[in-house]
């Protein structure tokens, strides 16, 4: 499984980043998941130093590409420090006033320096017509639209339901609910992949992931791993998360 620790705001000094690197590289050293961390980029270049099998991702990046753009942080310059993957269209960045268009923009940036985009869907709410899912449908397809075969391959879809974000683990998805929801993603794939492709798109799963439910979402839900937020700032939390889906 691919299981990222998105380290959000949470972690605000260079003690609790060690800490948790520390227990990244034990963790990624020892199990057959692949482990990614997404520090805030203060940290990125302190947490990234010496050799381990931790991956590294960034939180965002920039729209544009270089320039007299003070305070962006471009794909180029994350390439250059290390970083393979890009957290994109996240719902926080989205309630901040990121568009689609936007979101599709910073996607095709990241894969022309050969970041690997974990893009971000996820309904607001859920009604009983399922409108929801003609909204999931959209933020796939304004990004898969424009990219070449090869290109709607390499991304990596984090499906993260706004409405479970915050809640008690008895309170979140059930693993029937993501199985569902996961097909669907994937028949949406069909649109853009022929094939057998769509399966071969990793599809994670973000939304109040606990130690307590992780185990019983991986195994009923067809989820290729985990975008963990909170949790993967607690080091012990985090070990107990990825020790539950091993």
């Amino acid at each position: 499984m691919l299981i990222v620790g998105n380290w959000k705001a949470y972690v605000e000094t260079l003690t609790k980043a060690k800490a948790i690197m520390a227990t990244a590289k034990r963790l990624a050293g020892k199990g057959s998941h692949e482990i990614v961390v997404a520090p805030p980029a203060p940290f990125l270049g302190v947490v990234m130093s010496g050799k381990s099998k931790v991956g590294f991702a960034a939180q965002d990046l920039s729209l544009t590409t270089g320039g007299a753009e003070t305070g962006e942080v471009t794909a180029a310059a994350l390439s250059g420090a290390g970083v393979t993957y890009a957290i994109i269209g996240h719902s926080e960045r989205r309630a901040k006033g990121e568009t689609d268009a936007m979101i599709s923009e910073k996607v095709r940036h990241a894969l022309a320096h050969k970041i690997t985009p974990i893009l971000c869907i996820g309904e607001l709410t859920r009604d009983p017509d399922a409108r929801y899912l003609k909204r999931i449908r959209e933020e796939i397809s304004t990004v898969f639209a424009p990219l070449s075969a090869r290109e709607r391959l390499s991304l990596v879809i984090a499906y993260e339901p706004i409405w479970a974000i915050g809640k008690s683990a008895a309170d979140a998805i059930t693993p029937m609910d993501l199985h569902e929801m996961v097909l669907y993603i994937r028949k949406v794939l069909g649109d853009f992949i022929p094939g057998k492709g769509p399966t071969k798109v990793r599809v994670l799963y973000g939304g109040s992931v606990e130690p307590g439910n992780a185990r019983l979402l991986a195994s009923g839900s067809d989820i290729d791993g985990f975008l963990v937020g909170r949790a993967s700032t607690d080091p012990t939390t985090f070990a107990a998360l990825v020790k539950a889906v091993s």
